[in-house]
């Protein structure tokens, strides 16, 4: 019986999915990570592929996922979950396999297998959390910081003549051909969670087209490291994160 079966027939409003496991996650209250896990756990568990899912967490603030989703998954060296992903999903087609990488992880130690996966057009989804900072090693100015934003390395905020531009990864995987769908989403909101959750189904649904890398980024708040409370800090992303990393679809398929 699947999930929306058990909830439908027993009248549940919500329910804990079992693929999390009992380990007290290990984010910062108001932090979007947890939210993602939840969204991709209940995804996995209603598509009925919990034993054929592999994910692949590399080094970030997401680096002991493997301790709180109930599934296969795997390790990676900082930066190169891609070619791990790569890796495992052509020596086992049949499986699904995504990857869970935050902006300091795949936008910069990272950019090379992120660019060449999505060129090549691997088969296999790609989960990208944007929270404009390095929230694991202490709130350090990312590939995706703002404009003007502070961090422990910018505390001026960051000037775009001397340090450069952030770097919008989304929008360049979405240019090359290997990607088939590139989405940005966000879990601030339950409608939010929604839309986000739709995306990441789709993601994954579309491996059963072998088409090439279906690519979501989930913009999230830091509050520790923008030194804010969590409703701050969601207030701050709407006002500055969003204007730049617009939600929405960036690429589908054609149909």
């Amino acid at each position: 019986m699947t999930r929306e079966e058990i909830i439908k027939k027993e009248n549940i409003v919500y329910r804990k999915t079992p693929l999390f496991t009992d380990k007290p996650l290990s984010y910062c209250p108001g932090c979007g990570h947890g939210t993602v896990h939840r969204l991709i756990l209940e995804t996995i568990e209603e598509m009925g592929i919990t034993s054929q899912t592999i994910g692949v967490a590399p080094v970030g603030c997401a680096v002991l996922a493997y301790e709180f989703m109930d599934i296969d998954m795997m390790q990676a060296a900082h930066g190169r979950a891609p070619a791990l992903a790569t890796a495992v999903k052509r020596l086992n087609p049949d499986q699904f396999v995504f990857t869970y990488q935050g902006d300091g992880d795949l936008a910069a130690i990272g950019t090379c297998e992120t660019i060449h996966a999505c060129n090549r057009g691997e088969n296999f989804t790609m989960i990208f959390i944007n929270n404009g900072i390095y929230g694991m090693t202490g709130g350090q100015m990312a590939p995706t910081t703002l404009p003007g934003m502070k961090s422990s390395t910018s505390p001026y905020g960051r000037d775009v003549k001397m340090m450069g531009n952030p770097l919008k990864i989304t929008e360049l995987i979405a240019q090359l051909p290997g990607t088939y769908f590139v989405t940005r989403q966000a879990v601030h909101t339950p409608a939010a969670v929604r839309k986000c959750k739709k995306a990441i189904r789709k993601a994954f649904e579309n491996q059963k087209l072998d088409k090439g890398i279906s690519f979501v980024e989930v913009v999230s708040n830091c509050n520790s490291g923008w030194k804010m409370t969590p409703v701050q800090a969601n207030k701050w992303m709407e006002e500055n994160m969003f204007p730049f990393y617009p939600l929405g679809d960036i690429k589908v398929p054609k149909e």
